[in-house]
């Protein structure tokens, strides 16, 4: 049997994990990146950009952490598949792929913005924008943006993805009826 407590503990750090991750995801990429675009030198777009992203990276480590120690401690129990109905499987295993993507994406993201603040001084690397080159921005600076625009739109879509599975099958579970929820959680 599932001890309660720890299962809803890991719920509620895969929950937090998913909303501070994909959310400063989301504002990374729609508002913060486009918007270093006022900032007049271009060094400074990548020093202001550069700086915010290091700032937010453990964050948004933890909240991948969370996303993961959560569902894989909820896979070994509650949502092992013998407790789980077959339309529940099916979501798990798109789960079980979204959350493998997240973490991907998000380690790739962290180790690329990496790459790209360590390009120039202080992260002081003169970029356009925070996802696209300036005509003088290093090559090595310049594929690292590239690939985080990659890594970032794979990463917001696994996460609305998480999202997406998450409400289906919190749906389900309450549309099951209580007692063959019960039964199943007391047979597994």
């Amino acid at each position: 049997m599932t001890n309660d407590t720890l299962a809803e503990t890991a719920r509620v750090a895969h929950d937090w994990g998913l909303a501070s991750w994909l959310g400063g995801t989301m504002f990374g990429q729609f508002a913060l990146n486009p918007a270093v675009g006022m900032i007049s030198d271009r060094s400074e777009r990548g020093k202001v950009v550069n700086a915010a992203w290091k700032g937010y990276n453990v964050v948004n480590m933890i909240s991948l952490g969370a996303i993961a120690v959560g569902w894989t401690g909820a896979r070994l129990t509650e949502s092992a598949p013998p407790r789980l109905t077959e339309r529940e499987r099916s979501l798990a295993k798109a789960k079980d792929a979204l959350t493998a993507t997240a973490v991907v994406a998000g380690v790739a993201s962290g180790v690329q913005g990496g790459r790209l603040a360590t390009s120039a001084p202080d992260g002081a690397v003169p970029i356009e924008r925070g996802l696209k080159p300036a005509s003088d921005t290093p090559q090595v600076a310049a594929r690292a943006q590239k690939s985080l625009r990659l890594f970032g739109s794979l990463s917001i879509l696994s996460g609305i993805g998480l999202v997406t599975v998450n409400a289906l099958m919190a749906q389900l579970a309450h549309s099951r009826p209580p007692l063959r929820r019960g039964l199943l959680r007391r047979s597994s």
